[in-house]
């Protein structure tokens, strides 16, 4: 596989913990330029990696095209529809290989507001003694809640949390969804070569990870809004394919080491 990336250089803001945002797209055309300016606003000091899977609507020209006079922008192309959860590993490589501080990853259609992104950054390191390696933006916490989503994907997305929490012994309650803010540091200690999950189960999967790394998790409330332009991308295959590598995953933590 081919990748073509480009950037511009990565500054110390003033000592401020180094961000990467990272957005994976497929055909986010129509929403990308409204997601770079809110992000802008609301964490100024960030910089944005775009994650396009040769999208046919030019999302990745348009970023290429972008990234030429925006330099907190960065764009890395792929060569193919690779699927979301290679995509996150590949935006928390570039993060390893840049030496950001933390990398915080946001889905391209607004379902994800910009502006729940500064309680995300701040959550990582509310004072010394408790400073998080995973802040999590939940749906499932006092304060959270989901727009726009019918009783079956109400119960279809309770059942995948449960499923997982049960499974995985992961105690946070929003354990399916991408919105999140990892510490670098802590992915050091994840081989990210070993994640199975190419697609959403990724979420999961990650989570198992991090704690089994000893990882400090929280969560803050967010408001999750089903897309208003663009078009999901899950199937009922990838969610079968993510029930069996969860499964799997639970297995694994009857086994010694």
């Amino acid at each position: 596989m081919t990748l073509r990336i480009g950037m511009t250089s990565v500054t110390d803001k003033d000592n401020h913990p180094r961000i990467l945002v990272t957005v994976a797209t497929y055909n986010e055309r129509e929403n990308l330029p409204l997601l770079l300016d809110e992000i802008q606003q609301y964490a100024p000091d960030a910089d944005v990696l775009v994650i396009d899977d040769n999208s046919p609507d030019g999302t990745g020209q348009w970023c290429e095209e972008q990234a030429k006079a925006t330099p907190q922008l960065h764009c890395l192309h792929r060569e193919g529809k690779l699927g979301l959860g290679t995509a996150i590993v590949a935006g928390m490589q570039y993060a390893l290989s840049h030496g950001y501080d933390y990398v915080l990853n946001m889905d391209a259609d607004f379902s994800h507001h910009p502006r729940y992104l500064p309680d995300l950054i701040a959550g990582m390191n509310p004072a010394e003694s408790q400073a998080r390696d995973v802040m999590i933006g939940s749906r499932y916490i006092d304060g959270g809640k989901i727009e726009g989503w019918g009783f079956k994907r109400h119960f279809m997305s309770k059942a995948i949390n449960f499923y997982s929490r049960w499974l995985l012994w992961l105690s946070p309650k929003d354990c399916s969804g991408s919105f999140r803010c990892y510490r670098t540091e802590l992915l050091k200690k994840v081989d990210l070569t070993k994640i199975r999950s190419r697609g959403y189960s990724f979420q999961e999967e990650i989570l198992w990870l991090c704690r089994r790394a000893d990882a400090r998790m929280a969560e803050t409330p967010i408001t999750f809004a089903d897309r208003e332009r663009g078009v999901s991308k899950i199937d009922n295959g990838e969610a079968l394919s993510a029930l069996w590598i969860i499964f799997s995953l639970g297995l694994r933590n009857l086994l010694p080491g």
